[in-house]
């Protein structure tokens, strides 16, 4: 007659493996939900999806979390180059490069405003034209700059006054001396 042995400890080894392997699940299935609630659905889907179909929509989503990151990278570096050589989009599309220090002036009736693009190493530009228009009778309603890598972008808002007009000092030219002053040849518009 055979004899049936009943090893406690195998039995507990059984419970343990069933308690492990219960507890893997739990864990698992708790890292599918997490990884579900991350993934963005589409509103109008409301049904259902079994565990492979949400894995794939989470690929399909990293996926293309990837290349928009990626798009928007060499958008960035784009941007950034073309700040960094100071080049700007021309009226045909392509991009042309400024030579710095560079002014825009733009007057529209008694406004006036100023674009001035310098490097980092120019800065007195920027209050050396402020004081040319005071001496002018110009009114300076606005003044601000941007600091984009080494290329700094200031912006004059101002308006003409009556002495200036009356003196045979219109807007052509101050416009004519701001250029004169940063050595450029005549960009009024």
């Amino acid at each position: 007659m055979e004899q049936q042995y009943n090893n406690p400890s195998s039995s507990t080894c059984k419970a343990d493996r069933k308690t492990i392997e219960k507890n893997r699940r739990n864990q698992m299935k708790d890292l599918y939900l997490k990884l579900n609630s991350l993934v963005h659905h589409d509103q109008h889907s409301k049904e259902f999806l079994s565990l492979p179909d949400q894995l794939e929509e989470a690929a399909n989503y990293i996926k293309k979390l990837q290349i928009d990151l990626e798009r928007m990278r060499q958008k960035k570096e784009k941007l950034t180059a073309g700040v960094n050589s100071s080049t700007r989009t021309s009226s045909t599309g392509r991009m042309e490069s400024l030579p710095l220090p560079h002014i825009e002036i733009h007057n529209v009736e008694s406004a006036l405003k100023v674009v001035l693009i310098t490097s980092s190493d120019c800065h007195f530009m920027f209050n050396d034209i402020i004081h040319m228009l005071r001496e002018e009778g110009v009114e300076i309603i606005n003044a601000s700059y941007t600091v984009v890598g080494d290329t700094i972008f200031h912006s004059i808002h101002s308006k003409v006054g009556e002495c200036s007009t009356s003196s045979g000092y219109g807007a052509a030219k101050i416009s004519q001396r701001l250029n004169q002053f940063v050595g450029q040849g005549a960009t009024a518009s």
